[in-house]
């Protein structure tokens, strides 16, 4: 196992920069998500980690030492990639042995290795078996297990689900979480769903257009954003904007209430954050955020509705019970209470504060 240290970390292609000096600590055992819309740089940088790319600045440290010239070989690490790289004309006992033909271990040795990676994987009764004969999630645990026999340092994984149906993305999401907690292992994963993000990651880096915008644990990303984007990106639905403006202790914002709450000490343009899950389809009770609005579409999910709701220029979701399916057409009174209404600044987009 080992600790990860970014410091400044630099990509560039030509003249263009892919990475902004980035800087970064992943602690020894920690499961730490790169996630962020494509070309934001999470895969790049997890390509420099390996060795896959080279660095154009800065300093990358593995087990506090500089690592920024050795080979992949000499990293002691291990990548997962997205589309499996097995070799079709292998059993799956000769493709998770594979990184070890060139090790000092003995035959024995070796079996051994590989039995036992079987056994942590479910993979024993499939030893003999050839890709072609196995499922995308039996193909995505042979990949695991080949990075897992040599007892890397660190696991490195580049969007090893995105080629799974959404029932499978479920089930290895709960494996590799469920591995990571057996092996302690440093895991370093990058996606661009931020839903594996929330419900894998130790701490989610998000990332754009090749700077880090906010690191933490998922809880604090999706209580706390720090900007608009953050916001946003995390949380699904995605958060509900509205623009509006603040001046003094008077907000202004798409023709609708606020009650009773301590504002941002702010003045000028804003845009009103509040979650979907925060915005409730019914009449307002208490302090907060009442709005009214058409109905747009409505979404049953069964144990609750998505509602979309035409609020002055701008669109909401909200929800409402099950049960509950508003007419689309209709119009509808939805409520945020107080304590989930969030505001940023709408020039930077910066966090101003919640109330």
């Amino acid at each position: 196992m080992a600790k990860i240290e970014l410091q400044g970390l630099v990509k560039d292609y030509g003249k263009s920069r892919a990475v902004h000096g980035i800087d970064l600590a992943i602690e020894d055992g920690e499961f730490v998500v790169f996630v962020g819309p494509s070309g934001c740089g999470k895969s790049t940088t997890l390509r420099m980690i390996a060795g896959l790319e080279d660095i154009s600045g800065g300093t990358l440290l593995i087990g506090g030492e500089v690592v920024n010239q050795r080979e992949p070989k000499q990293r002691n690490i291990a990548m997962v990639f997205q589309n499996y790289a097995i070799y079709p004309h292998q059993t799956v006992g000769q493709n998770i042995g594979f990184g070890l033909y060139t090790s000092k271990l003995s035959k024995q040795e070796k079996q051994q290795r590989i039995l036992a990676t079987a056994r942590i994987l479910g993979l024993e009764p499939l030893l003999d078996r050839r890709p072609a004969a196995l499922s995308g999630g039996q193909r995505q645990r042979v990949a695991i297990g080949r990075a897992m026999v040599r007892d890397p340092a660190a696991f490195l994984f580049d969007e090893p689900l995105s080629n799974l149906d959404a029932q499978l993305r479920a089930q290895m999401r709960m494996e590799i979480k469920s591995l990571h907690r057996r092996l302690g292992t440093t895991i370093v994963y990058v996606t661009h769903d931020q839903v594996e993000a929330m419900t894998m990651a130790d701490k989610i880096v998000v990332m754009r257009d090749g700077h880090i915008l906010q690191v933490g644990t998922p809880t604090d990303l999706y209580e706390n954003p720090h900007d608009v984007f953050t916001a946003r990106f995390i949380g699904s639905p995605s958060m509900n904007m509205l623009a509006g403006s603040l001046a003094g202790n008077t907000l202004t914002v798409e023709g609708t209430t606020i009650a009773g709450l301590d504002l941002p000490a702010h003045t000028g343009e804003v845009l009103v954050g509040v979650r979907p899950h925060d915005l409730v389809v019914g009449d307002a009770t208490g302090s907060g955020l009442t709005a009214t609005g058409l109905v747009e579409a409505v979404e049953p999910l069964g144990a609750e509705t998505l509602v979309h709701v035409q609020v002055g220029s701008g669109q909401v979701i909200a929800t409402a019970p099950g049960r509950v399916v508003p007419q689309v057409g209709s119009t509808v009174a939805v409520h945020a209470g107080a304590g989930s209404i969030y505001f940023f600044d709408a020039a930077s987009e910066k966090a101003l504060g919640r109330a």
